[in-house]
């Protein structure tokens, strides 16, 4: 089992309570501009408290990019936002170099930092770029840095991409690439507004005043949460049954099921992704340990971009949330 670390128990409690007592803030100022779409709300803060990134996919008008940036300001973070267009290119994202004329007439190049240098990044609409602009994310969302004509430049702390996708179906839409794909720690699928919040958007949001959220925290109590929630102890059952679930959603591993079905499986980064947002889902719920349960909550968000069906069972109109259900459902105990 891991430990928290070495700190007395009551500390430690203490600790979780008031980082529990600040996400209900968060939660609670989120609510007065988002109306429903609770697990999606959820999800996404998930992501960002697990110190990642998120993809959000939905069809147009379903307040994917509203939710990202009321959280840049309900959390403090400074924010940037890039409307994705298939004429977008590389350096519109990470920034370049203009050749300058000093004052003695001496040429020298400047960077100049692109909307990426952000703690909250706004990727809207993001498979309208092409591919190669795409992957201009790549190495940020990894490695929290970007590399210009061969210098190093970091990125702001903490630094998370949100991200909005248009459902592949629509038209001047292009795939991710599988290797963005992964940097995603989950991708949140949000759907329609039920009955109840549909009206109250109708009421709320078309007469004169609408309601505006406010900063409750700030980065640097972010980063402060995020320590606490990668020093949760997660026993060796949770372990085990992260371990099952990712390489059971992998063909060759001795499942029938899996082989006929899927045509390749989430990689280690998986698993990663789990330990970490299943710790942020316990605390995010009063908990200061994460259960089997959570593993089986996040198992959609965090693998169903993480690997791809065969032509077989699309065929037979099965999607990856059915498969990675099937699996969620075996016990792991």
């Amino acid at each position: 089992m891991g430990a928290i670390d070495a700190k007395n128990p009551h500390e430690i409690v203490a600790e979780a309570e008031a980082a529990l007592a600040d996400i209900k803030t968060v939660r609670e100022e989120v609510s007065k501009v988002i109306y429903g779409q609770e697990s999606v709300v959820e999800n996404v803060l998930l992501a960002i408290l697990s110190g990642g990134h998120a993809l959000l996919v939905g069809v147009p008008g379903l307040a994917k990019t509203k939710l990202v940036s009321t959280l840049g300001t309900v959390l403090g973070l400074d924010g940037n936002r890039i409307q994705f267009t298939p004429d977008l290119m590389p350096s519109d994202i990470l920034g370049s170099e203009v050749l300058e004329e000093g004052e003695a007439g001496r040429r020298s190049f400047r960077f100049i930092k692109g909307p990426v240098f952000a703690q909250l990044l706004m990727a809207d609409e993001i498979n309208r770029a092409s591919p190669r602009t795409q992957s201009a994310l790549l190495q940020s969302m990894q490695e929290y840095g970007v590399t210009i004509a061969g210098q190093h430049y970091d990125l702001p702390r903490p630094f998370h991409v949100l991200a909005t996708q248009n459902p592949l179906e629509q038209e001047g839409t292009y795939p991710l690439p599988e290797a963005q794909l992964d940097r995603f720690l989950l991708q949140v699928n949000v759907d329609y507004p039920d009955l109840a919040s549909e009206r109250r958007i109708l009421l709320e949001t078309t007469g004169a005043v609408e309601e505006v959220a406010r900063p409750v925290l700030s980065a640097a109590r972010l980063m402060e949460i995020q320590t606490l929630i990668r020093k949760m102890p997660v026993s060796e059952s949770v372990l085990d049954a992260i371990l099952a679930l990712v390489r059971a959603a992998r063909p060759g591993e001795g499942h029938q099921d899996t082989d006929r079905n899927v045509a390749w499986g989430p990689g280690p980064r998986a698993g990663q992704s789990l330990m970490l947002t299943a710790r942020a889902r316990a605390l995010y719920q009063g908990r200061l340990a994460p259960s089997v349960d959570d593993v089986r909550a996040l198992a959609a968000p965090v693998l169903q971009h993480r690997m791809a069906l065969t032509f077989a069972a699309r065929a037979e109109g099965m999607t990856v949330t059915d498969v990675i259900a099937t699996i969620a459902k075996r016990d792991f105990n």
